[in-house]
């Protein structure tokens, strides 16, 4: 037996006998050199509940209750004294007319192995394993399960961001139970354990120092702690030893409100700790119990003397210690404030408190019982000063055992369901790796935990804010440089205030210019035969669809719309149309006016100034009818091409069908070929007026241009299609206007042989 000035008072048994009532109380103890005076306090609460019941008529009439204090130390001297006490040895009851019957154990603080043989109340056992029903029928206990704690404190850990957390527990069933039903929440609220370790006091040097080596090898700056006040004190001593700081403890409710981890030297490393614990509590009479408290009282209680000698720093007379002063055991705890007196923080006290009361009304209702209860399930009551412990771990009286007690202990699912509220202040950071940025996402890295990760931009056209992975912007939208938000995309269209659009505008109001310039070149001349042998009519029609084509190229830049998109195809489709029908007309009227010199010609009336104009009115006509029937199928209609680019949406015009598209430009060609034919059949004409060369020519570049245009405008992407299309459009326009105007033009303001002309042309004017 250790001698008690180095004991812990720790752990109590209660035990209850019948006449008079004994509470047999077991204080164990552990190798230390500090006075526990937590286990203490425990120890005389249990004794002031007991005088309570004693002193009150209303319970257990004709029944006292008592106690007995052991100071045995260990598990094993633990079990001895439960079975002498069950098995009613070590009696020193003074009456002779009772006989001692252990019906009921109360303790100890740890969760370690109980008995089956004798109902038992723990006050601080938390173990969850102690819940199993079928392991430990006639266990209860007046604290919540460890099941309970260990999610609050792995929710805990969650609203503080640390998810990478190392995990400690003491080697026994308390410690792993605790530790697995912390690690299985902690991984259901996304936090990963680094390291998961076990020790006890009891291990050899060598463990301890491996698990300090691991904390010191770790990442993780969070350590959840599921020990007792034992282990924690050697830990925190070891790691104060080798000056490993800055670590955030997370506890459990066994150590984590010791005062006694205030005398240890590594206790700054525990400062800052945090927790669950039971809430705070008062016994009405208690403190003035315990300041009365005296050696006198107890004069054969070793563990009062022990008590009272550290409180005052003295020695007793029954006590040999040379290093204090003697002390007469009448002094007075009326003024002293200590651990002891204090009454403020009574939380695991009052479980001792609800305990001691919890059998006592259950034996009251037993004592009380008439064969109409059927407290036992023989049906019947029974004789009060023949109860055997099996009596007591009888279904129907631990019923009634249970029912006293939830009357006692809190509803524990409420405390720690409790919605967690905290004032955060500076929160350490615990994780494997820096949470990823908006417009990045978690990529696992290999072999390690999953909140070991690497952060990764998002691909383009995805985002990621508060989001894990990345998630892909909608289709009208695309992703901006930071990868953290979805903005619209960009609409593209060949605009008037871009580069290539506004060189087309001018292109195409220069082509307009010039036509107009032609056209006023030819008015002033109108009288010459040069321009009358022109066919005037047809070389003005053919300057004013010349104007409309330029300006028509003007309908293909800007915003497309319901109207644009209908109004650019058709207006294109029959202004070409009659300019290709004017050539036409102008090449029919070289050919046959060159045949009608010839004796005995008469095709010119074949072909006069009405069947001209019926000619080009007609060629329109069918050219408007292919538009009509387009525009009422399948018009062109505005299209937002999302699939030629990722980050941009292509604004265009659709064509519909594609059928009447082709039939436009294929009518065009189909005149354009026709008028090339007769053109190239007149090329031999006199070279002083070879308008057909002309007309040739400039049918040549035209479908080269219309020719080219079909893989152009295939393959251009985007806006440049419809740059292709305005290109070719001009092209084919100033091909018309250079090749048939700019050669009169220039016969009819430089030439200096007019005379000549006019000898060559006169016979050609009509």
């Amino acid at each position: 037996m250790i001698n008690l000035l180095n004991c812990l008072i720790l752990n109590m048994f209660v035990c209850i006998l019948f006449c008079v009532i004994i509470f047999n109380i077991q204080i164990f103890c552990i190798n230390d050199y500090s006075f526990n005076f937590r286990e203490f306090i425990f120890a005389q609460t249990m004794i002031f509940a007991i005088n309570e019941i004693n002193k009150n008529p209303k319970m257990l009439p004709n029944v006292k209750l008592g106690y007995k204090i052991y100071d045995n130390c260990g598990t094993m001297d633990i079990l001895r004294a439960a079975l002498a006490l069950v098995s009613g040895q070590n009696r020193e009851l003074s009456e002779e007319s009772c006989t001692e019957t252990v019906q009921a154990i109360l303790g100890h603080s740890g969760s370690i192995s109980y008995l089956y043989i004798s109902l038992q109340i723990s006050h601080f056992a938390t173990c969850a394993c102690l819940s199993n029903r079928n392991e430990y029928p006639t266990f209860f206990r007046t604290i919540p399960s460890d099941y309970y704690q260990s999610r609050a404190l792995a929710k805990l850990v969650k609203h503080f961001g640390w998810s990478w957390v190392g995990a400690l527990a003491v080697n026994n069933e308390y410690g792993f139970s605790g530790m697995a039903a912390f690690i299985k929440a902690a991984q259901e609220y996304g936090v990963c354990i680094e390291y998961s370790e076990a020790f006890s006091s009891s291990d050899p040097p060598s463990r301890l120092q491996r698990i300090t080596e691991i904390i010191k090898q770790s990442t993780s700056k969070v350590i959840m702690a599921f020990m007792s006040h034992r282990e924690i004190k050697l830990l925190a001593t070891e790691l104060y030893q080798h000056n490993i700081t800055g670590l955030q403890w997370i506890g459990s409710d066994a150590w984590i409100t010791d005062l006694s981890l205030t005398d240890i030297k590594g206790h700054k490393i525990l400062v800052g700790s945090l927790g669950f614990t039971v809430p705070t509590a008062k016994i009405p009479g208690l403190e003035e119990y315990l300041r009365q408290l005296d050696p006198s009282q107890f004069p054969n209680s070793r563990f009062v003397q022990e008590f009272w000698e550290e409180v005052f720093d003295c020695s007793l007379n029954e006590t040999v210690n040379t290093q204090r002063q003697p002390c007469s055991g009448y002094e007075s705890l009326q003024n002293v404030e200590s651990q002891f007196t204090d009454v403020s923080e009574l939380r695991f006290t009052k479980n001792v408190y609800k305990s001691v009361y919890a059998v006592a009304h259950a034996l009251d209702n037993l004592i009380k019982c008439d064969n109409g209860q059927q407290l036992f399930s023989s049906g019947s009551c029974i004789d009060p000063k023949q109860i055997q412990p099996w009596q007591v771990s009888d279904c129907q009286f631990i019923m009634t055992l249970t029912q006293q007690l939830e009357c006692f202990i809190y509803f524990p699912c409420n405390f720690y369901r409790q919605q967690l509220i905290m004032n955060n202040n500076t929160v350490p950071l615990s994780v494997c790796s820096e949470r990823c940025l908006p417009g990045t996402h978690k990529v696992l890295q290999k072999g390690k935990p999953v909140c070991c990760y690497d952060c990764i931009p998002c691909p383009e056209g995805e985002i990621s804010n508060v989001t894990v992975a990345c998630v892909k912007c909608p289709p009208a939208y695309w992703s901006n440089k930071q990868r953290d938000a979805c903005i619209p995309k960009e609409i593209e269209f060949l605009a008037y205030d871009e580069i290539l659009g506004l060189v087309l505008v001018v292109f195409s109001l220069l082509g307009v210019f010039l036509t107009m310039v032609t056209t006023l070149v030819f008015y002033c001349h109108r009288e010459t035969p040069l321009v009358r042998a022109n066919n005037s009519e047809l070389s003005f029609l053919l300057l004013f669809s010349l104007t409309l084509c330029f300006l028509c190229a003007l309908t293909f830049i800007g915003r497309p719309s319901e109207w644009s998109c209908k109004l650019r195809h058709t207006a294109f489709g029959i202004t070409f149309v009659l300019c290709i029908s004017c050539v036409l007309g102008k090449t029919i009227v070289v050919l046959m006016a060159f045949k009608a010199t010839l004796p005995g010609s008469n095709v010119m009336k074949w072909f006069g100034p009405l069947q001209q104009r019926f000619s080009v009115l007609a060629f329109a006509l069918i050219q408007m009818l292919i538009c009509t029937l387009w525009l009422t199928i399948s018009p062109p209609f505005p299209f937002m091409n999302f699939l030629l680019y990722k980050d941009r949406i292509i604004l265009e015009c659709d064509t519909g069908t594609a059928l009447g598209f082709c039939a436009v430009l294929g009518y065009i060609g189909l005149l354009a070929i026709l008028c090339f034919a007769i053109a190239f059949l007149a090329r031999k004409l006199p070279d002083n007026f070879n308008e057909a060369k002309f007309i040739t020519f400039s049918m040549l570049i035209f479908c080269a241009v219309w020719i080219t245009f079909i893989p152009a405008y295939v393959s251009s992407p985007g806006k440049f299609t419809v740059a292709v299309e305005i290109f070719a459009i001009l092209a084919s326009s100033f091909g018309l206007l250079f090749c048939i105007f700019l050669p009169k033009c220039y016969v009819i303001l430089f030439s200096t042989n007019w005379a000549c002309v006019n000898k060559n042309i006169a016979h050609l004017s009509y």
